[in-house]
């Protein structure tokens, strides 16, 4: 099998993480990369190329496929461009700033049925995310009821990198609810449904920069379920907490296994109601020791444009949905939405 030609745009501390894993494989070689940190164009001791940007990239690569690890306000255009030239596309989350740039996107999918898109909401790979949800889909936990999430740093971190691009609304879009805080929701809308109605508080009190450092979000979906989301950048002990309440049970996923293994072990709480239990139900605890996200989300984005395989998770549709949701969070809080002139505001009933 002749391996497909795969270059990337933005090779940063995520770019390489994907190049590590692209390498490992034989269905895939990482031929050029891009990236404005390189002083001109040449070739890497291990024989990739390097530009300084994507236009570059494009324009000298034969490729196959294009990874786009970029800053938010040019991943859309990097996007549509990788399409536009007969390339398949994976994106890094969020799709863009706004709700606009993903539409943008989907448009011009939507001329190249023949290409694969995928966007990197890699929480969906994490194996205790995957048995919670082959606990919900099994069904004998009921129906989930409620949830209650809370995902935070202390900081706007980008990742090591000398650079506040995070802390910039003319780049980034939004702070901490786009940046880190999507993952949430997008879990939200995993376990939940599609959540219409929608109340928030969104503020930058502590670290006043032009994004937000704390969202507070009340939300019920179509199918009834009450969701309760916190995304801050004010947690000084870094924290991933998702509560999952069904008829017959719960689920706890606490901890997510990370880059900076900050935010503790990962694990998936099962608790099963009992007639008197008063409180004090059965329940058994996994821990995970293993992060098979960034090779998983991979081997589907491969399997999909060798094999017409499915995009499981991370397709258009799900970025959309996902960064909808993100902006009824901030246009449901009207004093935000006023003070940023917020008008992609997708349609919603205040609760």
């Amino acid at each position: 099998m002749i391996p497909l030609r795969v270059g990337i745009a933005g090779y940063g501390v995520v770019g390489r993480r994907r190049r590590e894993v692209i390498d490992r494989r034989t269905d895939m070689q990482t031929v050029a990369v891009c990236d404005r940190a390189f002083e001109s164009e040449g070739v890497m001791e291990d024989g990739v190329r390097h530009y300084r940007t994507p236009q570059r990239l494009l324009e000298a690569e034969k490729l196959d496929a294009l990874l786009v690890c970029l800053t938010n306000d040019v991943a859309a255009d990097v996007t549509i461009a990788g399409l536009e030239r007969g390339l398949h596309v994976f994106c890094e989350k969020p799709p863009g700033r706004d709700v606009a740039d993903i539409r943008r996107v989907i448009a011009a999918e939507t001329r190249h049925p023949g290409l694969r898109l995928k966007y990197g909401f890699n929480h969906r790979y994490h194996d205790s995310v995957r048995d919670a949800l082959a606990l919900v889909r099994a069904g004998s936990l009921g129906r989930v009821l409620n949830m209650r999430g809370v995902y935070g740093k202390s900081q706007f971190i980008s990742f090591g990198q000398q650079s506040d691009w995070r802390t910039q609304r003319s780049v980034a879009g939004g702070g901490i609810l786009l940046d880190q805080g999507i993952h949430m929701v997008d879990l939200m809308r995993l376990f939940g449904g599609e959540f219409h109605e929608v109340s928030s508080i969104v503020s930058n009190d502590f670290w006043k920069h032009d994004v937000e450092d704390n969202a507070y979000a009340l939300m019920r979906s179509d199918q009834g379920c009450v969701a309760m989301l916190h995304s801050t950048a004010t947690q000084w002990r870094h924290r991933f907490n998702l509560e999952i309440t069904c008829e017959k049970g719960a689920l706890i996923l606490s901890g997510i296994l990370s880059g900076s293994k900050s935010y503790g072990a990962e694990t998936l709480t099962v608790l099963w109601a009992g007639d008197d239990d008063q409180g004090d139900p059965k329940e058994q605890t996994t821990r995970y020791n293993r992060d098979p996200s960034w090779e998983d989300e991979i081997a589907e984005f491969a399997e999909a444009i060798l094999n017409g395989g499915p995009i499981l998770a991370g397709s258009s549709d799900d970025a959309l949905k996902t960064m909808e949701l993100v902006y009824r969070i901030y246009c449901a809080d009207p004093a935000w939405k006023a003070r940023w002139r917020l008008t992609d505001c997708p349609p919603e009933t205040p609760l």
